[in-house]
């Protein structure tokens, strides 16, 4: 099939290229007028959830269509990427904000949160997150970073009558001021160390082995990472994480530890890989410890925990660890892996959420393992359908989070970095005394409370993420092929054309 030419240097060509970001942005101003004067009923916040969902679809189909079409720039993409990364990227972030917005709608109404911006924020985050997966320029990915965290911060302190939530919001926004500013500064120096920012043009311009030894170049790396080390919650970036995760909304909390994880680490991904490929001495070994640091911090701190929202945000920490090992490897080897694994994830952590928003109430900051003690005496279906989430993000056999962390050691093996592979599998192991109690609760203890049980109720929106997410991990653990070759298809076009690095790529 013939590739889709577009000229990113003109105006028609800009805004073919950035169709998807134009659709939700469109979409979101429209929302804003509607609920300007449409907004203090349930109804009205019922009908911005389905206009929400409606505005995601047909964003995530624009994507489709241009990634189907082979939409490919003529001559170096100045501004925004078009290839195959940005188009699975954002394939995900919408799966994620579609599965957050269809667990919102019912939860929203159930905890009387009817507050309709809700869903403008989702979709100007979602816009952030979009130029993040798709920036060609290091200004680019910051505009994107600044708009998805600004919309979050607000997320996450939208239960206004719930001081966790005040708290929560007010803590993510100091920190996360204080790391943009060690990011912008990080982009600062990279420009001062090559003149450009660029991303291909950094690429070219660190063929020169005099650029790669600069001190300011390994300091804007180095800073670089600080910044988006806060965005994935990389320990020891991470104090943010946990009261954050436990104080916000469910649903936002499933949308942040998801589709906002994704985002920044699929800049990271394409700033590691196609801008500084060949200047790995300036970042791959401080990566290789965030990565160590993190997955023992997040697993032993996880085994800890015996409120479910807490140790869910700990896992989501861990799991930051891992894909820090597919940034560390320095392949696009590396960035396929991150793409699955990115993906099964995002999938896993959605639906583990989705169900402890069924069972909890009022925040579910204070929901026990033992809460789910027989549970599946009296709803199986709930019980198989977290059974599968929690034995997913253990990498258990058969289901798709086992192929993800198959392929972040192929990854790091092939990259020489068996050390840190032989760490994934120990961090795994460690995982097991968290992720399987809750299995055994339900499965193997009596109910001491029936009435958690008896409450368990999911929305239809809700039943629709959690039974999808269940069909699609157990479907890719077992017949993975077809995902597996987009991955690899997608991660190697973040190889920049004519430069050669010392690691395969």
């Amino acid at each position: 099939m013939t590739p889709m030419l577009i000229d990113l240097s003109a105006p028609a060509g800009i805004t073919l290229a950035l169709l998807p970001e134009i659709v939700l942005t469109g979409w979101a101003l429209i929302l804003l007028l509607v609920i300007g004067w449409r907004h203090g009923d349930p109804d009205h916040h019922r009908w911005a959830g389905g206009f929400t969902l409606v505005g995601l679809l047909v964003a995530l189909g624009t994507v489709l269509w241009l990634w189907r079409a082979g939409a490919t720039p003529d001559g170096l993409p100045l501004m925004i990427a078009l290839d195959g990364f940005r188009w699975a990227t954002a394939a995900i972030f919408l799966i994620g904000g579609i599965a957050a917005v269809l667990l919102a709608q019912g939860y929203l109404g159930r905890e009387r949160i009817l507050v309709p911006e809700f869903y403008a924020l989702v979709l100007f985050a979602m816009v952030g997150m979009l130029l993040m997966g798709g920036a060609a320029d290091l200004i680019v990915v910051f505009l994107g970073l600044e708009l998805m965290s600004l919309s979050v911060y607000v997320l996450a302190g939208i239960k206004r009558r719930s001081p966790q939530s005040a708290e929560a919001a007010l803590k993510y926004f100091l920190l996360g001021a204080f790391a943009s500013g060690f990011l912008l500064y990080g982009i600062a120096l990279l420009y001062g160390a090559t003149g450009t920012t660029n991303l291909q043009a950094i690429a070219l311009q660190l063929a020169d082995s005099e650029i790669v030894g600069r001190p300011m170049l390994a300091l804007g790396a180095g800073m670089l990472l600080v910044g988006f080390g806060f965005k994935v919650s990389a320990v020891p970036f991470h104090m943010w994480a946990p009261d954050v995760y436990d104080g916000a909304p469910t649903p936002v909390t499933a949308y942040m530890a998801a589709a906002v994880k994704a985002a920044g680490f699929a800049a990271l991904v394409r700033v590691a890989l196609t801008a500084l490929g060949d200047a790995t001495a300036a970042w791959q070994t401080t990566v290789w410890w965030l990565a160590v640091l993190t997955m023992v911090v997040g697993n032993l701190v996880a085994l800890a925990q015996r409120r479910l929202k807490r140790m869910l945000a700990y896992s989501s920490i861990a799991h930051a660890g891992y894909l820090l090992v597919a940034v560390a490897a320095a392949t696009t080897q590396g960035g396929s892996a991150f793409l699955f694994y990115a993906f099964a994830y995002t999938l896993m952590t959605v639906g583990a959420f989705a169900v402890l928003a069924a069972v909890g109430r009022d925040g579910e900051s204070d929901l026990l393992i033992d809460d789910f003690n027989g549970l599946a005496e009296r709803r199986p279906w709930l019980s198989f359908a977290l059974a599968v989430f929690m034995l997913s993000l253990l990498g258990f056999p058969g289901t798709a989070g086992f192929i993800g962390k198959w392929l972040i050691l192929a990854a790091a093996v092939d990259a020489g970095q068996a050390t840190l592979a032989v760490m994934v599998v120990g961090a795994s192991v460690l995982s097991a005394g968290y992720y399987l109690p809750v299995i055994m609760a339900m499965y193997m203890k009596p109910s001491e409370r029936a009435e958690v049980a008896e409450g368990a109720r999911l929305a239809r929106g809700g039943r629709l993420v959690v039974a999808a997410a269940a069909v699609v991990l157990l479907l890719f653990g077992v017949w993975p092929n077809r995902a597996l070759d987009v991955a690899r298809d997608s991660g190697r076009q973040l190889a920049v054309p004519g430069v050669i690095i010392g690691l395969p790529r």
